[in-house]
This record gives structure tokens, sequence and C-alpha cells, in this order.
């Protein structure tokens, strides 16, 4: 009412903005009739863009995460945070109610001390529908490992959960990690111990005692011994698996399990009020060293001769003599070792060759 009286009665903006205490542009704009008293300015939403194609993905697959959602809708060009998206997907009302996800309450939990470098908890992951090109079947497998202290995970895709495939995931997964806790906790599985009894078989002795370990076995139905890495497998499938397209290799595969597992080491944790992430707890955290070469257990996997008289093997294509297309053969490589055999069913070696890095081609 001032800005309007004093303009009326000759005085220039400027003039009216230096008696009111205020800025030019506020006064202009109140004086063409731009902004109305009372009413703050409302600055363009920047998740109406985004409205659409989050709630075609949620069509789509309504338990999808908001963080996997959050993610994608960065790589578009999304720049507000995480709590403003959780909020505008809130206000939209963007997901489809479902009666059976709402979280039980009031069940009975214990807090578990886990002191830094103490304790590594592994648990095969079974992912559905992998793929045809992998040629794992209706499910691949997935070795998690998470430091139970700090809550850093890394992931390993292996062709199956038998003994050797086992040692292999648990080599590469304590080197992503960086060493190895003192102690490895396992649920039941048949390749650690003796389901019914618990009792760790002697394989698997040897390879905790090459390692320098020791080994747990959970207590039957007793899940949250686990809880740290059933909470990473949990992340790996709805932030990682659910995004995964048809026509992606499996080295690429692991590329972005490895990628989801760094970017995871940014989480935030308050400890005794101080602020710090997963990663500062985790490079704190007094690891042992690993041997140089992985524990010497023998793969033996069967595959298929190529019609370009080729055999698959861990990314990689290895050539055997002409004639075999169509003949089914194994190929043997002891861990550790620089070179593979590939034989017939007999066991006749038909080709050796040098080993080569995993995905090399």
């Amino acid at each position: 009412m001032d800005a309007h009286a004093l303009r009326r009665q000759g005085w220039t903006i400027s003039a009216i903005a230096r008696h009111l205490g205020r800025d030019r542009k506020t006064i202009r704009a109140y004086l063409n009739g731009e902004r109305t008293a009372g009413q703050r300015r409302q600055t363009p939403d920047a998740f109406v863009p985004f409205l659409p194609y989050c709630r075609q993905r949620l069509a789509d697959d309504p338990h999808l995460w908001v963080s996997t959602l959050f993610d994608e809708v960065v790589g578009l060009g999304y720049e507000g945070a995480y709590s403003t998206f959780t909020r505008a997907l809130r206000r939209y009302r963007v997901r489809p109610h479902c009666e059976h996800c709402h979280a039980s309450t009031g069940r009975d939990v214990a807090v578990i001390a886990h002191p830094p470098g103490e304790e590594i908890q592994f648990d095969w992951l079974e992912l559905p529908d992998p793929p045809d090109g992998w040629g794992s079947g209706e499910h691949a497998h997935l070795l998690v490992g998470a430091l139970a202290h700090s809550g850093r995970w890394r992931a390993v895709l292996a062709e199956s959960e038998d003994f050797p495939h086992l040692v292999q995931a648990l080599d590469d997964v304590v080197r992503k990690l960086g060493g190895t806790a003192r102690r490895w906790r396992f649920d039941r599985m048949a390749t650690v111990c003796y389901p019914s009894s618990g009792q760790v078989t002697a394989a698997f002795a040897a390879v905790a005692k090459y390692y320098g370990v020791g080994v747990d076995i959970c207590p039957p139905r007793r899940g949250n011994r686990k809880g740290v890495v059933e909470k990473a497998n949990h992340s790996a499938a709805q932030r990682w698996w659910r995004t995964v397209p048809d026509g992606l290799t499996v080295v690429q595969a692991q590329s972005g399990v490895d990628k989801l597992s760094l970017r995871m080491d940014d989480r935030r944790r308050r400890i005794d009020g101080a602020v710090t992430t997963v990663g500062e707890l985790a490079a704190a955290e007094p690891l042992l060293g690993i041997p140089v070469r992985p524990f010497p257990a023998e793969l033996e996997v069967e595959r298929t001769v190529s019609p370009q008289s080729l055999v698959a093997f861990d990314g990689n294509f290895y050539s055997v003599p002409p004639g075999l297309p169509g003949v089914t053969v194994k190929v043997l490589h002891r861990l550790g070792e620089d070179d593979l055999r590939i034989v017939t069913a007999g066991r006749a070696v038909v080709a050796c060759h040098r080993r080569a890095p995993r995905g090399a081609g």
C-alpha cells in the first residue's frame, strides 16, 4: 500500500526502495502486479519433467526401490536432493499402493557387537532369470562378502555354488575388500559345513587354514546373525539386478555390481557423535594380509565346442583342434596357476592354454 501510494505521488522506484528498505526489483514487481502481498513466489518444480518417467517406471515395477529410481533420474539430469525427490514422490502419489509391502514391527531384536577387523559375513545370492547368453540356467550366483563392522561389501558373480567356485569367489571378494578379517561367518551351506551338525568340512578347513582365518557357522534359525550381508544382498538385488538388461555379458554385469558397491562406500555413518562414511570406517579396519595366490582348488566346468572350434571360459574363448564342433568337453583350471587344460569326457587332453585375464576376449 505504501509503495502504490508513494508511486501515485510521483516517487521513483529507487526512491521508494530506499524509503521502504527494499530491493528495487521487489518494488517494481509489486507495482507491475507481478507479485501479490502475502503470497510466496513459487519456483518451478524440478521434479515435474521426470514425473512421467517415474510413473511409468513404478507402474512396470511397483516394488522398485526409491534409491534405485533416484539413481536413474540423476543419470537423466535430475539435480535435486534425495530427500526432495522422495517428498515429490509422496506429494504426487507416484507409487502404487500395495498392502503386502508394509514392514512388520514389534519383533524382538538384539544389538550384536562387531569389533573392527573381526568378521566378514558371506552369503550366496541367487538371482532369478539371468540373460540367456550367460548359460546359467534359472539363476545366476552372486557371492557377497561384507565387513561386519564398517558395512563395506563386495560381490563376485560365479558360474555355480560348488566348492571350487566358492573358493574362487571368496578369494576375489577378499582381494576386492583389500584384505581379510580374522573370522569368516557363513550359514549352513553344504560346501562349508555339514548342515545337520554345523561342523566345518575338512576341505573347507584347509581353505580357512590357508588364509589364516577362523570359521563361524550361524546357529539354525538365527538369520539375524548375518544381518550386514543380508542388507548388502538386498541392495544388490534391488539397486543392481533389477536394472540389468538382457544383452549384458557376465563381465559387464560384474563391472556394474562393482560400481554399485564402490558407490555404497559413500553411505554416511555416525560414530560417537562424529559423522563419517562406510569407506572411511573400512579403511581404518585392521585387516589381515592374504596369500599372493588363491587356494589351489581345481575348477572343472563342461562346455560345448562352437562351430569355430572355440571353447568359452571365464569371459574368454580358447581354441581346440578342428573336428570337434558340438562335442562336450571339460575345462580344467587349478586356481593360482597360469594355464588351463581342455579335455574330453574320457579325460584325454585336446588343448592346453595360458589362461587370459577374465573378460579379455
